[in-house]
């Protein structure tokens, strides 16, 4: 095996992982909720409420958001807390509106 076979092998790993979290981003409810979380972590709780949607279908969001590495949560008694994982997203978010706006 040689090394640019497995630097060519990471890369494309490192390419399919970002797709998967601009595809998590893809939807205006997980984009919102990525950034009421530039505040803090939030328990699903209200996002419910403030989405106005039914618990599965909050979880459902939250869990594609999990999985494409971008929240992190914790349970704490019956309520389960998220919070993102990796803040740095905000700047792509922020980006992406940049270029949306002009």
């Amino acid at each position: 095996m040689s090394a640019t076979s497995k630097k060519d092998r990471d890369k494309q790993k490192r390419l399919k992982l970002s797709v998967e979290i601009l595809k998590a981003l893809g939807h205006p409810v997980r984009l919102q909720m990525v950034q009421m979380l530039e505040q803090g972590e939030l328990c699903v709780l209200i996002f419910q409420e403030y989405f106005q949607l039914d618990f599965s279908t909050i979880s459902r969001h939250l869990l594609k958001l999990t999985h494409a590495g971008i929240l992190d949560f914790e349970k704490r008694g019956k309520f389960v807390y998220y919070r993102l994982k990796c803040p740095c997203i905000l700047g792509i978010i922020e980006c992406l509106q940049t270029a949306a706006a002009t």
